[in-house]
């Protein structure tokens, strides 16, 4: 009778039981996106770059470039990710202003779930899929509406700029909380603005009385507050623009 090997005879103490081998991700644009967004979100712009992706997908960074150009594309890239995250209706130019108030609040919502992101977007002129989807979105709802179409691509980069903008200084405060050590947000805010109330109230009443005298107006409202203020500006400034005409 041959002899077989008894499977439930256990393994000498001595011997490592070899787990089978995880077979990983196939390497592709997306995932290079996908894992460069997380690094974002969790960590920062400072943290990001083309070797720290290649580390958390177990791989050389050579091997990221057949599929991003470098850091300059992949930061593009996960800004047009994130733009796809925008939820975009019908457009109905006779409610143009509450649409268009209304994609601004979504597109807040989005950059502030991702607030680094908007320290990159700065710096070019996006020309993704997304970012022209919105585009197109933003400058048909204004000629629709009235609008010549090059005073409507002012207005709509005008409207683009100060979002991003507004997202740009709330990420420029996570960069300072992450420095400072703290996750509290309304920890850090009291902590700061309390600095700035306190260097108002000191200065010379008789040169800067305004500034001195009304401290608690200049710091009274929060980031909210301001961003739909500016934002009802800038509407109002359109629709005063096209009753004009």
């Amino acid at each position: 009778m041959a002899d077989r090997k008894d499977e439930d005879v256990p393994p000498p103490p001595w011997r490592r039981s070899r787990r089978p081998a995880q077979l990983k991700r196939q390497l592709s644009q997306e995932l290079v996106i996908e894992t460069g967004m997380r690094i974002l979100d969790a960590e920062g712009l400072d943290a990001l770059s083309m070797r720290r992706v290649a580390q958390e997908l177990d791989t050389g960074p050579a091997s990221l470039y057949a599929h991003v150009a470098g850091k300059d594309e992949l930061l593009e890239l996960i800004y047009d990710r994130v733009l796809g995250e925008i939820r975009l209706p019908e457009r109905d130019p006779a409610h143009w202003k509450e649409q268009l108030r209304t994609y601004a609040t979504e597109m807040h919502r989005v950059l502030a779930a991702h607030a680094d992101v908007a320290r990159a977007a700065l710096a070019t002129i996006p020309t993704g899929e997304n970012s022209v989807r919105a585009g197109e979105w933003v400058f048909g709802l204004l000629i629709e509406a009235g609008m010549p179409p090059r005073e409507a691509s002012l207005a709509m980069d005008r409207l683009s700029l100060y979002l991003v903008g507004d997202a740009y200084e709330g990420s420029l405060h996570y960069a300072r909380m992450r420095a400072a050590g703290l996750t509290d947000r309304r920890e850090y805010f009291e902590s700061f603005i309390g600095q700035i109330a306190a260097y108002y109230r000191a200065l010379p009443r008789d040169r800067f009385p305004h500034v001195s005298g009304h401290v608690d107006d200049l710091i009274d409202a929060d980031g909210e507050e301001r961003f739909r203020y500016g934002l009802d500006l800038l509407l109002d400034g359109i629709e005063a623009r096209m009753r004009a005409r």
